[in-house]
């Protein structure tokens, strides 16, 4: 679980949060603070021993960061960009255990490799010790400054809007996340001493930190059509909240609260992304990267000025006949949800050149399933 990574200050604010909690998550909850103590234990030992070098060391080229809302093809971005050897990304290992992976993961991983899932349960997606992950995991136990944390209260999602907006923080939370933040990216730099290559959706919503932190960043957004996206993603949250929550599983308006995310995302991003230096961003279409993503990728290169394709044009070729053979999670559509997502999200059908949705076929197969 995601607090089984926190400190003993990290357990301490997650407490005063007030998490719901119940007697079926009893055996999580009480490894929880056993957890803690080896977290902040092994955590003084690395700082002990990396603690001035980590500190020392700087990144070797600015980051690479890809943008997104969940469920838009960031994974499969991060993934393709992982096999270019000139990138470090974070894995699985490191982003659930950020306060100590220096000194734990080379023996950990080998001891607990076999018991690690293959899949992971919201979309099939392959997992190992190394596998690309969301930086705003590692943050979030960091930190405890995410829409994340919102898995431990999901009944009340103001929680998940707070770390939304970075306007809703206070200072001393906004400084906490920037500081875990650079921490984090100078950690993975010590340990490979390669160029940063992060995603986390989350990152959609305050590009305007992201350009002041990192000045000379270069930006990836992926896009995809509005309803599939939202489907998915409504899927996503359930299964992370029946995944990560303390107490019962709560499901309060995941429609609304997704297609309320996806429209303040989308908006945040188009007010923000002008503040992104003219060739330090590159926009791309899931479907088009699906469908050919050596092509995509060599379009995003050379738009973005990154050396390095033919290496990942290389690497990639093996893997392209178990990426067309992967099998996405598969949803009977919904029509009053393709009706609605259309009207509601018009502006991203409008914005990104997808075609409207065949309203009137959707209506009448509404209307069948009704009888």
């Amino acid at each position: 679980m995601l607090w089984h990574g926190m400190n003993i200050f990290g357990l301490s604010r997650l407490v005063r949060s007030r998490p719901s909690m119940h007697w079926t998550r009893l055996h999580k909850l009480l490894a929880l603070p056993a957890m803690a103590v080896y977290n902040s234990g092994m955590g003084a030992l690395e700082s002990l021993i990396y603690g001035k070098a980590v500190e020392k060391t700087e990144l070797v080229e600015p980051p690479l960061i890809v943008l997104g809302f969940w469920r838009s093809g960031t994974t499969l971005l991060q993934n393709l960009l992982s096999h270019d050897p000139q990138f470090g990304h974070l894995g699985l290992y490191q982003a659930l255990f950020p306060w100590h992976f220096l000194v734990t993961e080379t023996v950990t991983t080998k001891l607990t490799a076999p018991f690690v899932p293959r899949s992971r349960p919201m979309d099939n997606m392959e997992v190992s010790w190394d596998a690309p992950q969301e930086d705003d995991i590692a943050t979030a136990v960091m930190s405890q400054v995410s829409p994340y944390m919102f898995l431990s209260r999901p009944h009340d999602v103001r929680s998940f809007w707070k770390a939304l907006d970075f306007e809703n923080l206070d200072d001393a939370e906004l400084a906490r996340y920037e500081s875990c933040l650079r921490l984090l990216l100078k950690k993975m730099t010590y340990k490979s001493q390669k160029r940063i290559m992060l995603k986390s959706p989350f990152h959609t919503y305050h590009v305007k930190n992201l350009v002041k932190m990192f000045p000379n960043a270069r930006f990836l957004y992926i896009h995809r059509d509005p309803y599939h996206v939202i489907r998915s993603a409504c899927h996503l949250r359930r299964r992370m909240i029946e995944e990560n929550t303390l107490g019962r599983p709560v499901f309060c308006n995941v429609e609304d609260e997704i297609i309320g995310t996806y429209r303040f995302g989308l908006e945040r991003y188009e007010q923000d992304r002008h503040l992104i230096p003219d060739g330090h961003l590159h926009e791309i279409c899931f479907e088009k990267l699906e469908a050919d993503p050596i092509a995509e990728l060599g379009d995003a290169y050379g738009a973005l000025g990154l050396q390095g394709f033919d290496d990942l044009k290389q690497e990639l070729r093996p893997t392209l006949f178990s990426l067309r053979n992967y099998q996405k999670n598969r949803f009977n559509d919904d029509p009053v949800l393709v009706r609605r997502v259309y009207e509601e999200l018009r502006p991203a059908y409008e914005r990104f050149g997808y075609s409207a949705p065949d309203l009137q076929r959707s209506a009448v197969e509404g209307e069948s399933g009704a009888a």
